[in-house]
């Protein structure tokens, strides 16, 4: 069973969606308890970091999740639930996060105006660039989906499952430590390559 968090901030339906198009059976709830007995865990996320973090700090969630990493669970973070797992953010002033990952959530680089440059935020199918582990397999430069202005710009190199070119940089959008796996694009909206990608963190075991 897949516990995906409910705290306010998520986008339930289309990440109920993806899983039932996959057989995978879930509860959405925001019931601590239910989060800290959890065997797998899905955390989606919409809007400010800053924001998503009070939704779970209102809702008593923090610490059983962090106790859930802690235990070996495997967790998916999704968009802005893949940024809290991080230590901080940036938008709106600095915010901690839950800190599974050691890194800082920090706005993309902005273009220099060129026909080439990326317009923040950044809205739309990218390729990524895969680095191998929970990647391996995937088609090369897949095309995912997103929406954002601000990317989980991890500490540890080994960390990066992946990125995108934005703006001359190669900005993280995926990242793995041990059981904790984050995505900042959105897969359940990113079609057979996302769909693909959830169905190997059903399976995933660390």
């Amino acid at each position: 069973m897949i516990t995906v968090v409910d705290y306010g901030r998520g986008n339930l339906f289309s990440t109920g969606q993806a899983l039932r198009h996959l057989g995978a059976p879930y509860e959405i709830t925001n019931d601590a308890g239910a989060v800290e007995r959890a065997e797998r865990i899905v955390l989606p996320g919409v809007g400010a970091f800053g924001d998503c973090m009070d939704g779970l700090r209102t809702r008593d969630l923090v610490e059983p999740l962090k106790r859930a990493a802690a235990r070996g669970v495997p967790i998916l973070g999704i968009c802005v639930g893949a940024q809290v797992m991080l230590e901080a953010g940036e938008e709106f002033g600095r915010h901690d996060g839950l800190g599974l990952v050691a890194g800082t959530v920090r706005r993309l680089p902005e273009g220099n105006g060129s026909p080439d440059s990326i317009r923040i935020p950044n809205v739309g199918w990218r390729a990524l660039q895969a680095r191998g582990g929970f990647f391996e397999g995937a088609p090369e430069s897949a095309m995912v989906y997103f929406v954002h202005s601000y990317a989980p710009f991890v500490a540890r190199d080994e960390d990066v499952a992946a990125t995108i070119a934005v703006n001359g940089m190669d900005v993280p959008v995926a990242f793995r430590r041990g059981n904790v796996v984050g995505f900042q694009f959105h897969p359940e909206k990113s079609g057979p390559v996302g769909l693909g990608l959830i169905e190997r963190f059903v399976h995933f075991a660390p």
